[in-house]
């Protein structure tokens, strides 16, 4: 077989001659190799090609079966192959990576049907990477230290000793250690405030390597959201220091779960300040020959950045159901933010001074100046706070200040929507009340095209929806193990926060009825090592708070969908800053954020026309009747069981 797996004809269009095969795939290829027709992919099928053919942003709303992905796949690949670059498929998270590229994923099966070598390589965030350092120091330094002294004794030879480099291979995989905890993992994972250009490890990392691995690829690199809008707001920061873009020059782009898009753009668009990285760096420069006014201003910026920090730490406070800290801006607070900007200014007035005198190393003195020209860029928009959002997050090491620019329309307008190709999003909730709207504003979009197919399944027959408001006087995790033990297992719990999640595991020891069920917990392990095991032990129970989406398990397994609590976002920062922006905020933005979690929440349930299986709702928001109105009307028809509580 050639580039194509059709008989090309370079004298007719490519894109009809593609449309063209991919419906003789779903009309008589994957028919004849025991799959069923389906009208909604053939009409998913015809609508791609239309933004395929003109470089078009498109929102493909394809509701649960309708099978988009094998779409988006043969359009993503043939138009790869066409234009000599991969097409980047960017999932929500790194457990939807993982569904989608396990042996039995849809790209396994196009591969294995339609004879097609398909060459998919996965571009996986830092995150889900180890950090030699950190490995290092967690060898001596923590309570895991024989565990983690046996992780560096499984690492490839290459990476243990100093032989030049002949050969290489990725390594250091987040999945490739199921058995870490997140919070084990935190202690050897790479985080954002590693100086990876003056690592001298850099060059065996496993980051690295794998980055020159995904960038080779002819047909697909798969990659979370927060990675594609990464590339995105460090794409010309990189190329100014000489680095290549995290993503290499693609053919197009898929979102799926695009209704996630808008979130991962806010979390990559952000600037992450701490004290201890920031002296680590600034200290480098203490080491040479430098000017005795250089080294006081170091010095005195050195005790204002601590000063700084501990008033943050005193300034802020939790948010219930949120990961993130609330800022108190006091008069105090903006007086030592703005003195510590002006102590930054000082200093690069300084380095401008010595680096003409060449005392210090051009390469140590570049990393400074880009840390330092990030610090006075996030700092100095607290001189127009309209224009951002901020907030603290707290851990094991300390304090961190996170700044979020509002401009996050016009970055994606500038470096994403400007370019000529094709732009998908798919997923089963794009729209709100039949309008795509809502999502095209929130992400700048001014033109595009849409569609909406429903899915195939009857629900009426296949689903019954229970609706449980919270009562003062209900013992809710009583009730819950009732619904768990009733079912036998197969049941997904899904929280709103790690919050919920852990209030609700910790109670469990009061209940002695709750020892004989077998609970996984988020956190306790690698996610898609916990999916595995519960796919596989249909007595097992999933208690979860990222699997609202992408999570694809038909059969027993999974006979069970408990919605916790109403999914409404939490009162931090950032909703706190959408908010005020809106004129009706609980119309505007609470009510339409939950709704589409709770649509995607549901949609775990039935996952194939022999599926049968009971979705459990709980929240104290259902006393309310205009929300239970609308909790009702995304309900497919027919499916509200008897056991609502009016």
């Amino acid at each position: 077989m050639g580039t194509y797996p059709f008989e090309h004809d370079p004298t007719l269009p490519f894109n009809q001659q593609a449309s063209d095969w991919i419906a003789d795939v779903f009309y008589d290829l994957l028919p004849e190799a025991g799959f069923e027709v389906r009208d909604e992919q053939i009409y998913m099928a015809f609508q791609l090609e239309r933004a395929y053919s003109g470089n078009e942003t498109i929102f493909a709303e394809g509701g649960v079966g309708t099978g988009k992905t094998l779409v988006y796949l043969l359009y993503a690949v043939l138009y790869a192959r066409y234009r000599r670059q991969p097409a980047v498929i960017a999932c929500a998270d790194e457990s939807l990576i993982e569904q989608l590229v396990k042996p039995e994923g849809d790209i396994a099966k196009l591969a294995r049907h339609l004879d097609l070598v398909i060459d998919a390589r996965l571009g996986k965030s830092h995150d889900q990477y180890i950090c030699l350092n950190k490995l290092d120091e967690g060898r001596s330094k923590t309570a895991d230290a024989a565990l983690f002294s046996e992780i560096y004794h499984g690492l490839p030879e290459f990476v243990r000793t100093p032989n030049t480099l002949q050969a290489f291979h990725p390594y250091g995989d987040r999945k490739d250690y199921p058995h870490l905890t997140d919070r084990q993992w935190e202690k050897l994972g790479w985080d954002v405030f590693q100086d990876c250009l003056a690592c001298p490890q850099r060059h065996r990392c496993g980051l690295t390597l794998s980055r020159e691995h995904y960038r080779k690829s002819a047909d697909l690199i798969i990659c979370s959201h927060d990675f594609y809008m990464e590339h995105l707001w460090t794409y010309e920061a990189r190329q100014r220091a000489g680095q290549l873009p995290l993503l290499p020059a693609h053919s197009s782009v898929v979102f799926d779960e695009g209704h996630l898009a808008e979130t991962a753009a806010q979390n990559a668009l952000t600037y992450q300040l701490k004290h201890n990285p920031f002296e680590a760096i600034v200290t480098r420069l203490l080491n040479g020959e430098i000017r005795e006014s250089l080294a006081v201003g170091i010095e005195e910026a050195i005790e204002q950045s601590e000063r700084l920090f501990r008033l943050l730490s005193q300034s802020s406070h939790h948010v219930e159901g949120s990961n993130r800290k609330e800022i108190e801006w006091g008069p105090e607070l903006k007086r030592e933010v703005n003195r510590f900007i002006d102590m930054l200014t000082m200093i690069e007035e300084e380095l401008v001074l010595e680096g003409g005198l060449f005392t210090l190393d051009p390469y140590q003195l570049k990393i400074v100046e880009e840390h330092l020209d990030m610090m006075q860029l996030a700092l100095s928009l607290f001189r127009q706070p309209s224009q951002l959002i901020s907030w603290v997050t707290e851990d094991m090491d300390g304090i961190t200040l996170v700044i979020m620019p509002k401009r996050v329309k016009e970055v994606l307008k500038e470096r994403l929507f400007s370019q000529k190709m094709p732009i998908v999003f798919s997923s089963a909730t794009l729209s709100i009340d039949g309008s795509f709207d809502h999502l095209a504003q929130s992400l700048g979009i001014n033109h595009y095209l849409s569609f909406s197919v429903p899915s195939p399944y009857d629900y009426s027959q296949q689903m019954k929806v229970n609706l449980i408001p919270d009562d003062s006087s209900m013992d809710k995790v009583k009730e819950t193990l009732q619904f768990l033990h009733q079912n036998e297992g197969g049941s997904l719990i899904l929280f709103s926060s790690r919050e919920e999640l852990t209030g609700f595991q910790q109670k469990l020891a009061s209940y002695p009825e709750a020892a004989s069920l077998p609970f996984l917990f988020e956190g306790s392990a690698e996610i898609s090592h916990l999916i595995s095991i519960f796919q596989n032990d249909e007595q097992s129970i999933l208690c979860a708070t990222s699997l609202w989406e992408g999570l694809d398990i038909p059969g027993h397994s999974l006979s069970h969908v408990m919605i916790w609590s109403l999914p409404f976002p939490p009162n931090d920062p950032l909703f706190t800053a959408k908010r005020k922006d809106a004129t009706d905020p609980f119309a505007e933005v609470d009510m339409p954020y939950m709704l589409l979690r709770l649509r995607q929440g549901i949609g775990r349930l039935i996952r194939s026309r022999e599926d049968r299986g009971i979705v459990t709702i709980m929240g104290k928001e259902l006393n309310e009747e205009e929300v239970k109105k609308k909790v009702k009307s995304i309900l497919p028809e027919g499916t509200v069981g008897i056991l609502e509580i009016v």
